[in-house]
């Protein structure tokens, strides 16, 4: 199976990232990516960027070495009303959104209300994927969520990050494996996402290649196979805008 494009990767403008823009679309580019997702973290993270730095997302290219650019947001989720930290009036100017769940910034609750903060994320017409949903610190019921995602047309991430090196997450492995059958067995899409924080780790995505290989999920439910198909999920999902 060949991935063509990147939908969750940092730049500097997240703090605890390495790269500039620049430097991650050179990264992209030299990976023979064509499209390649900017989503710094969300104001709420404590070392990200202020509001004004989604709203002059304009100023950037479209296309940089050859790879198409989007440009958005990993949004927090604050609550558990799902409530996320950019306002419509910035969102609706994103390309676009992952929805997280951050321990930093919000403090998981019982399965009940960590699955109801992703549910009702999932009401935001503008988030697009859910980010690394397999964080054993944060329970929740994958069956409903999986669900949920099918009904609302949103994208189930694979973060390669969550497999390789997320010291900080627990059980990754295992649950991203119940998810991907769960997406199987209710023919989910789902985005593979590096989470990279460094240029080196754009389109790396080896261990999520593995776990697709060993659960054997369907190529056709894996967006980022083509630049079309996941521009057409992207557009689906908007239909759910007023």
């Amino acid at each position: 199976m060949k991935l063509v494009l990147d939908t969750h990767t940092h730049t500097v403008a997240s703090a605890h990232a390495y790269s500039t823009v620049t430097e991650m679309a050179g990264a992209a580019g030299e990976k023979g990516l064509e499209l390649l997702a900017i989503t710094d973290h969300g104001p709420a993270l404590e070392d990200s960027s202020s509001k004004v730095h989604f709203m002059n997302y304009h100023i950037l290219p479209r296309e940089m070495f050859g790879v198409r650019m989007l440009y958005g947001a990993e949004l927090n989720i604050l609550d558990f009303d799902g409530n996320v930290d950019l306002e419509e009036k910035i969102l609706k100017r994103l390309d676009i959104c992952i929805a997280s769940f951050h321990t930093m910034c919000t403090t998981p609750g019982s399965i009940e209300e960590n699955t109801a903060a992703y549910l009702k994320a999932m009401e935001n017409p503008y988030v697009s994927i859910i980010g690394h949903p397999e964080d054993g610190y944060v329970p929740i019921d994958f069956e409903a969520l999986v669900k949920t995602a099918k009904e609302k047309k949103v994208l189930i991430e694979l973060n390669n990050s969550s497999i390789k090196s997320a010291y900080y997450r627990l059980n990754t492995r295992e649950n991203m494996i119940r998810l991907l059958n769960l997406c199987k067995k209710y023919e989910v899409n789902i985005s593979v996402g590096t989470d990279a924080h460094f240029s080196a780790s754009v389109g790396s995505f080896d261990e999520a290649l593995g776990i697709l290989e060993e659960v054997d999920f369907p190529e056709e439910l894996v967006a980022n196979t083509s630049v079309e198909k996941f521009l057409k999920l992207l557009e689906e999902r908007k239909s759910f805008r007023k």
